[in-house]
C-alpha cells in the first residue's frame, strides 16, 4: 500500500495564535513532527487542544502563525472554498456516516485506493466483516472505525485524531487502540492524537505535548513527562503522585530544599526502611493503592503485595531509578 514518501520537513507549526472574543485560545504554539513520529497532545478541557488540531488540518483559521506540511503552507478556511488540506485528515468526536446505506456503499463512494489495498485497510480497521451491514445497524465503535477507514481510503499522510476513545466502552476502546497502532506499524501513517486518558498517551506516543490555557507547558518523551513533570498540573494529568516535602524526602536520604514529585509505584515495601502505618488500602485490580502515615505525613504507594490492611506497620523505601 503506497502510503510512504520522502521524509523531510514533514510538519512545522510556527507561532500559532488564536484569538476569540479578545481572549487567547492559543498563544505562540511551536513544534515540529517527523514522518511516522507519534505525537499526543494532552491537557484539561479548554486548553486549546482541539482548536490546534483543526488549525493543523486547515479546518480552522489561526489569528497568526503558520503551519507547513511537507514544505507547503496549510491554508485556513478564510482563504479556501472547501476547508482542509490534501494529505491531512481529521477524525472529530462528532463524526457522521450516511444513513441507511450499506458499509460497502459508503466506502466505495470515497475510495481512491486499488481494491487490494482497500481490502487490507478494511482488515486493519477490523471492519471487513461489516460490509453488508447498514450504517444504522452498527455499534458506536463500529461506526467510528468505518468513519476512520472512510478517511484513510483517500490516501492521507497525516491523521489527526480528536479524542477517539472518549465515547467507547472498554472492549471497543481496546479494538480501536489496536487499529491505530496497526495504522502506524503496518501502513506507516503518521498520527497526532488527543486523549484525556493518560494511559492512551503514555503507552502510544513517541512525544507528548502538554497544553494549559492555550500554551505549551511541557514537551518531552512519555517517560520524562510522567516521571519529571514541570509542575503539579502536568503531574496530575498523568495519574496519582506524591509531592514530597524536604522533610519527607529526607526520610529516604534525599537532601533538597524543594518539593519533589514521586509516583506511587516508585515506593516499595521492604524488610528495612522508613517505618510507616497503613491508613487505607484500595484495590485497583492489578495492584493496590496504599495510603500510609510516615513520620512526616501521608504517602501513597502502589504494590502487588496482598493481605495488607489498615493499621498494619510496614517499612518502605524509594526507588527513583525509573
Amino acid at each position: 500500500m503506497c502510503f510512504t514518501f520522502a521524509s523531510m520537513n514533514f510538519l512545522a507549526v510556527t507561532g500559532i495564535t488564536k484569538v476569540e472574543r479578545s481572549e487567547n485560545v492559543l498563544e505562540g504554539i511551536h513544534f515540529g513532527q517527523q514522518q511516522f513520529q507519534k505525537i499526543a497532545i494532552a491537557g484539561e478541557t479548554g486548553s486549546g487542544k482541539s482548536t490546534l488540531l483543526k488549525i493543523i488540518g486547515g479546518l480552522e483559521q489561526a489569528t497568526s502563525g503558520t503551519v507547513h506540511f511537507l514544505g507547503e503552507k496549510v491554508i485556513g478556511p478564510w482563504d479556501k472554498l472547501i476547508p482542509g488540506h490534501p494529505g491531512i485528515v481529521y477524525l472529530s468526536q462528532q463524526f457522521e456516516l450516511p444513513h441507511y446505506l450499506r458499509v460497502e456503499q459508503v466506502l466505495e463512494y470515497a475510495n481512491l485506493l486499488p481494491e487490494e489495498d482497500a481490502q487490507l485497510l478494511y482488515k486493519i480497521c477490523q471492519i471487513d466483516h461489516l460490509m453488508k451491514r447498514r450504517t444504522d445497524m452498527l455499534s458506536g465503535g463500529e461506526r467510528q472505525r468505518i468513519a476512520l477507514a472512510k478517511l484513510l481510503i483517500t490516501s492521507p499522510k497525516l491523521l489527526l485524531l480528536d479524542e477517539p476513545f472518549s465515547n467507547l466502552d472498554m472492549i471497543h476502546k481496546q479494538t480501536l487502540k489496536q487499529v491505530i497502532a496497526d495504522l502506524g506499524d503496518k501502513l506507516k501513517i503518521t498520527c497526532i492524537q488527543i486523549s484525556h486518558d493518560p494511559l492512551d498517551n503514555l503507552s502510544w506516543a513517541d512525544e507528548i505535548i502538554v497544553m494549559r490555557d492555550g500554551l505549551i507547558v511541557q514537551q518531552n518523551t512519555p517517560h520524562e513527562i510522567y516521571y519529571k513533570p514541570v509542575d503539579e498540573y502536568v503531574a496530575g494529568l498523568f495519574g496519582r503522585y506524591n509531592l514530597l516535602t524536604p522533610a519527607q524526602a529526607a526520610l529516604f536520604g534525599i537532601v533538597t530544599t524543594e518539593k519533589i514529585f514521586v509516583r506511587p509505584e516508585q515506593f516499595e515495601i521492604t524488610t528495612s526502611g522508613v517505618p510507616v502505618t497503613i491508613n487505607k488500602v484500595s484495590f485497583l485490580g492489578n495492584a493496590s493503592e496504599v495510603e500510609v502515615l510516615s513520620p512526616e505525613g501521608i504517602i501513597v504507594l502502589n504494590t502487588r503485595k496482598q493481605y495488607l490492611q489498615k493499621g498494619n506497620k510496614i517499612n518502605i523505601a524509594l526507588n527513583r531509578e525509573s
